[in-house]
């Protein structure tokens, strides 16, 4: 089973743009979401992903990844996405042995930038960047499913 192990944080201020390798636009939808598990359909640049997600726990859940057609991703999120579409830039940034990913949201989640760091283990150490802020991996108005429903416009 694959497994993923995240935390997420909140970004302090804008250091990482120095380090930050150029961006790349995604634009991600889903197809289901309910808290057992999530669906997600993801244009990344010119590579398409259908992503099932099960129920977090803790800052670990099962995650399997699959590349699709390019206008199989673009049909999924014009005819099947049942919330909002996330728009957003990812970046990646390279702190002590760890790449971090940061994601610049536009449209309705404009403003927010969040950064994420994926462990092999929960407690695995890791180096913490000046310009990380609180973390928010306990958090689900964080999540990428339900910003999707309730944007960080409305809060």
């Amino acid at each position: 089973m694959a497994t993923e192990i995240e935390r997420k944080f909140l970004v302090r201020d804008e250091r990482w743009r120095e380090q930050a390798q150029p961006g790349v636009q995604l634009m991600q939808g889903y197809l289901a979401a309910t808290p057992a598990v999530t669906v997600r359909a993801r244009l990344k640049g010119e590579q398409a992903m259908l992503t099932i997600k099960g129920a977090t726990r803790g800052i670990r859940r099962s995650e399997y990844e699959y590349p699709i057609p390019v206008a199989d991703a673009k049909a999924m999120l014009s005819e099947l996405a049942e919330t909002g579409i996330i728009e957003k830039t990812r970046y990646r940034v390279q702190c002590g042995a760890h790449t971090w990913e940061l994601d610049l949201f536009a449209g309705d989640n404009a403003g927010l930038v969040l950064a994420e760091l994926e462990l092999s283990a929960e407690d695995e150490a890791f180096e913490r960047p000046s310009w990380l802020g609180d973390e928010v991996s306990d958090d689900p108005r964080y999540y990428n499913a339900n910003l999707a429903r309730h944007p960080f416009k409305d809060w």
